[in-house]
């Protein structure tokens, strides 16, 4: 969820150490014969990287992976189709995926008693919030990345757990809004934990805009293309087009393998990616002066809230695609903005694209209900 550059250099040199200590422990697993203990853990991690798309899916989050792999490998040798750079354009995605692959882990461990035969709970939060966070603004040093993913599996899922299955069904609001309002929260202690932690350093640069390229360059028919795409890939901080064609291609394999097996076994795979085509495209042509004139500008908070909330809600009718779409296009962006902008310095701003979807899907599912046509019955 990026939504201004990176405090740290763009040249900061990712640590080797978590990659090199992940493949060992996996070389050492598959070594010993005892795979199959954590293949359920990894097959969660796995999922929980298309969690913010309402996919659900391992082969989806290893197709986001996956493109996220290609993408920083492309970036990093300056190739021409290298594409948006991930990472808010740090150069720090290796170590920001393994926190948010810890926070993931140390989520599950902590909390995975809170699942039960059938029972969905939000345990993937940590992937999309504290823990890639904390790396984003303090650094890729080892520590900054242990914090980041104990902090994020510690704080972040009780909170989503609580919004999403406690106060939604008491409020008759869709579970992403205490999915996320639980992120915001949860990121707020997060921050302010990390101001007494004496290991983690202070932003190193202050959160600011910096100087945009040529309007003419930014928001052509192409670049508005590729935007469009790569807001798909967005919310995990990755904002590449290839992580967001390998996010969708693994979803599309799984739906023709088992429809079931995507999207919470909705069977609305098709109707979820219309409806965020349609809210990518306008809220990318809607708000693409503020791209122009900024570095980052928050066009896929609806995609991954409103626009996919409202499929599941209304089963997926055209009417609740059309007016998700238009609706959460023109007011997540401007709010999350807004509610960024109001943040202290050491806060990471994703902080106000989580409350803004959280807001923004409060008041708009429920009150499509009063459109003709939205639902079914």
């Amino acid at each position: 969820m990026t939504t201004a550059p990176s405090t740290r250099p763009p040249d900061a040199a990712p640590p080797l150490l978590p990659l090199v200590a992940a493949i060992c422990l996996f070389a050492a697993l598959l070594w010993s014969g005892s795979l199959h203990v954590v293949t359920p853990m990894l097959a969660q991690i796995a999922s929980a990287a298309s969690e913010p798309t309402f996919y659900s899916n391992a082969l989806s989050g290893l197709g986001l992976i996956a493109g996220g792999a290609l993408a920083h490998w492309l970036h990093r040798r300056g190739h021409r189709l290298q594409g948006f750079a991930q990472a808010c354009g740090s150069g720090m995605w290796v170590p920001m995926l393994a926190s948010a692959m810890l926070g993931v882990a140390v989520s599950n461990l902590l909390w995975g008693w809170t699942l039960s035969a059938g029972i969905w709970q939000p345990l993937f939060a940590p992937f999309v919030s504290v823990s890639p966070t904390i790396v984003l603004m303090f650094g890729a040093d080892i520590k900054t990345v242990l914090t980041g993913g104990v902090l994020g599996g510690v704080v972040t899922p009780p909170l989503s757990v609580l919004g999403a299955s406690v106060l939604c069904p008491r409020l008759g609001v869709p579970s992403v809004v205490g999915v996320t309002g639980g992120m915001a929260i949860a990121a707020v202690i997060a921050f302010m934990i990390c101001r007494h932690l004496p290991w983690v350093p202070a932003p190193a640069l202050p959160r600011g805009p910096a100087s945009p390229p040529a309007p003419a360059v930014r928001t052509g028919p192409v670049w508005v293309l590729r935007r469009c795409v790569a807001d798909f890939s967005e919310a995990p901080f990755f904002g590449s087009e290839w992580a967001s064609l390998g996010l969708v291609a693994g979803a599309l394999i799984a739906y023709a393998m088992a429809p079931a097996s995507v999207a919470y076994g909705s069977g609305l795979l098709p109707q979820i990616l219309a409806a965020q085509v349609l809210t990518a495209v306008v809220a990318v042509s809607v708000w693409r002066t503020r791209w122009a004139r900024r570095p980052f500008y928050p066009t896929f908070v609806p995609v991954v809230s409103v626009a996919p909330a409202c499929v599941l809600t209304y089963d997926g009718t055209a009417a609740s695609v059309l007016a998700g779409a238009l609706l959460g296009a023109l007011l997540g962006p401007p709010l999350a903005d807004r509610i960024s902008a109001l943040l202290p310095g050491d806060f990471h701003p994703f902080i106000g694209n989580v409350a803004a979807m959280a807001v923004a899907t409060a008041v708009i599912v429920p009150s499509l209900q009063l459109l003709p046509g939205i639902t079914t019955s």
